[in-house]
């Protein structure tokens, strides 16, 4: 063995990123393999080789019979069996030495040197073959431990081919990934030397190699896309709270800041929606809303309904159901097509959403299984069809955390009508506690005034329909007395007949 040999084999150990001392271990044992296939060769032996040099030598280890038992590593007999990274038959183990063992005992065993002169063209080839599969060996556990304890993490691939079972994306050289059809976005396309970002699925440890499995319909690939496009989420400012998807439509987001003056939402869209349009560029057009994530599921479930208007919401805690009420112009946006909407709203909160008009549910408001008298700890809003608010207020708060709600503060009336002239963003302005009354007062006098128009306008088509009434119900007494006398003479026929009828009871027989 030349010095030439080794410079090479540390050569390649660096160029693969394995431990030389490795190679070196491998190639004793490639070399111990050899000298066991010799004709007459030690029943226990070992070989040592010099990493400066390359030289080797093979030594028997003369082992007492009254130490056998104690040194010897117990192996399994599987008899003759086909290598499946060599390609050759593999005989049955000799028994072995334990290394630690052995130095234990060292002192008590002889040892004598039995180099083969020249091991052949057979030796050379086993080694060859011995150090291959190390190599193989050392680079599958080198990947496994590389990305055992990366999964759900964001990698970018380069695809190498595609085809209807899966596709291959090459992460870096000698490392590839699978990405199967099951966790492909529908309608996307895989290219040849196209760039894909994904994140890990799976990382399994398999006979044949470790496998990578990655996946561009898991949720944990809008995260690490929004985290990779805003510093705040990746400084720990602002944080996802929950993901809401489904892959090539939309998806809804729920964001919280930890920070004072830090605007998650705003965070996540960027100036003029530089960082959101990012993401949905790598998410090839789908659609993304971004939430602000809230404690109270009442004001959570009415911003997960976005983009459609909310004009209340009724929450039953110990189901877990929201009843949502909106204008009857916002029905159909608020189901979104197919449901979709409402089936990413619910799935983001974890409540059940029954989305209901505000007809429909003035229609079906006398069945509801709200109980009106439990009314303690509860809002003070009445809603629209004159019933009052199920949810329970909030600490400090007559109203619950409903912004229609909370806006009802302001008034000198706690009924809905109030405020239904007015646009989201004013009904924001009215419920927030920073500001003060004299801030809002030309919203609130609009609002009283309005309501006092309308209730004027109710009372007075009150009083129309009672005067109808009035002048109806007179209009049929009237018709009444006209009618009496001609219902005399039948009434005096009937008087007679049953006078008649008594007279003739009275006759004996």
């Amino acid at each position: 063995m030349s010095r030439e040999i080794v410079e090479a084999m540390r050569a390649l150990a660096s160029e693969k990123g394995i431990n030389p001392d490795r190679l070196i271990a491998a190639l004793e044992d490639a070399l111990l393999a050899a000298y066991k296939k010799q004709p007459g060769s030690a029943k226990y032996a070992r070989v040592v080789l010099d990493p400066e040099t390359g030289d080797y030598r093979v030594i028997e280890l003369l082992v007492p019979e009254r130490l056998e038992a104690q040194l010897i590593v117990e192996t399994i007999d599987e008899g003759t069996y086909l290598d499946p990274e060599t390609g050759e038959y593999v005989e049955p183990q000799d028994p072995e030495i334990d290394p630690e063992k052995f130095t234990l005992y060292r002192d008590q065993i002889e040892e004598r040197d039995v180099t083969p002169e020249d091991f052949g063209r057979i030796a050379a080839q086993t080694a060859k073959q011995v150090i291959l599969q190390r190599i193989r060996e050392a680079e599958r556990d080198m990947m496994y431990e590389e990305y055992r304890d990366r999964v759900g993490e964001l990698v970018t691939g380069i695809v190498q081919q595609s085809d209807s079972r899966y596709t291959l994306v090459q992460l870096r050289e000698r490392v590839e990934a699978l990405l199967p059809r099951s966790e492909q976005v529908d309608g996307e396309r895989y290219d040849h030397g196209q760039r894909v970002k994904a994140v890990i699925k799976d990382v399994s440890n398999e006979a044949k190699g470790p496998s990578i499995v990655l996946s561009r319909r898991d949720p944990e690939l809008i995260k690490s896309l929004f985290e990779l496009e805003v510093p705040e989420i990746a400084d720990g400012l602002v944080e996802i709270a929950n993901v809401a998807r489904e892959p090539g439509y939309r998806s809804k987001i729920a964001v919280v800041s930890y920070a004072d003056g830090v605007d998650p939402v705003g965070a996540c869209v960027g100036p003029r929606g530089s960082r959101v349009r990012m993401v949905v560029s790598e998410l090839r057009g789908e659609k993304i809303d971004i939430i602000p994530y809230n404690d109270e599921p009442a004001r959570f479930v009415a911003k997960a309904l976005s983009p459609a208007r909310v004009r209340e919401v009724l929450v039953d805690d110990d189901q877990r159901q929201a009843t949502v009420i909106v204008p009857d112009d916002q029905l159909s946006l608020a189901i979104g097509r197919e449901g979709q909407n409402a089936r990413l709203a619910a799935r983001l909160t974890g409540w059940r959403i029954d989305i209901r008009s505000e007809t429909e549910f003035a229609t079906d408001a006398p069945d509801s299984s709200y109980d009106e008298e439990e009314t303690g700890g509860r809002c003070a809003a009445i809603q629209s069809t004159g019933r009052r608010c199920p949810n329970a207020a909030l600490a400090g708060s007559a109203y619950c955390g409903l912004p229609a709600h909370q806006a009802l503060s302001r008034f000198s009336g706690s009924s809905v009508h109030f405020i239904l002239g007015f646009d989201e963003a004013e009904i924001a302005r009215l419920s927030d506690p920073d500001l003060s009354q004299e801030d809002v007062g030309d919203l609130v006098t609009r609002g009283e005034e309005a309501y006092a128009e309308a209730a004027e306008a109710a009372a007075a088509q009150e009083a129309l329909a009672a005067a109808e009434a009035a002048q109806a119900e007179a209009e049929g007494d009237e018709a009444g007395a006209d009618a009496e006398p001609a219902s005399d003479e039948p009434a005096a026929a009937v008087t007679d007949d049953v006078e008649a009828g008594a007279g003739a009871e009275e006759q004996p027989a």
